[in-house]
């Protein structure tokens, strides 16, 4: 798509940007090489309506399928945890192991717009749970390890999961923190919860979970089957991807809804315009999945 525009440099880029916003959003999702089923129809309904105009409409697309477009040998996630624990997981691997869990969540009856979230640090397995729910078209919401009881209820009860992936603790300082009493005291807060996953990181081996309601371990959860295949749920560009919450300092946390689409092409052009970051790069954030880092 030719905009005969002739522009140099990032200051350039940005006033174009700002001026010629329909431009600039169909450039970028070209640009970005966004996957979808169905092309748009037009960049956006009407910009005198914002916030609240449609973006995208008639799009067809899946965020999950987008990120998971590579299925090489290159390392996708690299894992390096306070006990000097290190992990790699390539793409073709992360594929696999997607479809795998995105494979048990559909058996256990999650659909398209469930809520599926997640009491757990930035491990390996919290992207791949991510990914899974995003898969399959449902919505992911996220609480760190390190919050409390009554923080993640005050989240999560909002929104009515149907699954918990949870973790047995974590570290911080060189001290073990055991969660399995917290995930306990949230599961018995939240009854829409129909199963908890949990996920073994301070204890070699099989963390005790019998304490804990409608619990099993991840690879008991996770399909056994080596390869299966990953239909990808072909959604409108507004398809509730995230929520996220508030920090709750002015009462109950607020619900922030964060689309798919629009949470796609905005890494996009993060990423690459912004950050100039590529696929040989390697990109760090130090933060809890209660936080959204920009």
């Amino acid at each position: 798509m030719d905009f005969g525009q002739n522009i140099k440099g990032g200051k350039e880029l940005y006033k174009w940007s700002v001026e010629k916003i329909e431009d600039f959003w169909a450039a970028m999702w070209d640009f970005g090489g966004i996957i979808a089923s169905k092309p748009y129809n037009k960049v956006v309904e009407d910009l005198s309506i914002f916030p609240g105009t449609k973006w995208f409409p008639g799009a067809r697309l899946n965020f999950a399928q987008n990120l998971l477009k590579y299925k090489d040998n290159q390392l996708a996630f690299i894992f390096q945890g306070e006990t000097k624990v290190s992990k790699q997981i390539t793409y073709g691997e992360l594929y696999k192991v997607v479809a795998r869990l995105a494979k048990s969540l559909k058996q256990m009856g999650v659909k398209v717009g469930d809520r599926v979230v997640s009491y757990i640090p930035n491990l390996i397995e919290t992207p791949i749970a991510m990914l899974a729910t995003a898969a399959i078209g449902a919505t992911w919401a996220s609480c760190g390890a390190e919050l409390q009881p009554n923080a993640v209820i005050d989240r999560f009860g909002q929104i009515e999961p149907k699954v918990l992936f949870t973790v047995d603790g974590y570290f911080y300082r060189d001290q073990e923190f055991n969660i399995t009493e917290n995930s306990k005291a949230v599961v018995e807060a939240i009854p829409s919860i129909e199963k908890v996953v949990v996920v073994p990181y301070i204890t070699n081996g099989k963390p005790e979970i019998g304490h804990i309601p409608k619990a099993v371990h991840w690879d008991e959860f996770i399909s056994k089957e080596e390869d299966p295949e990953l239909i990808f749920e072909q959604l409108p560009f507004d398809h509730p991807l995230y929520v996220m919450f508030s920090s709750g300092t002015t009462g109950k946390p607020k619900c922030m809804v964060q689309s798919a689409g629009g949470i796609l092409i905005n890494h996009l052009k993060e990423l690459i315009l912004s950050t100039d970051c590529k696929r040989s790069d390697v990109i760090n954030y130090i933060t809890a999945p209660s936080w959204m880092m920009i």
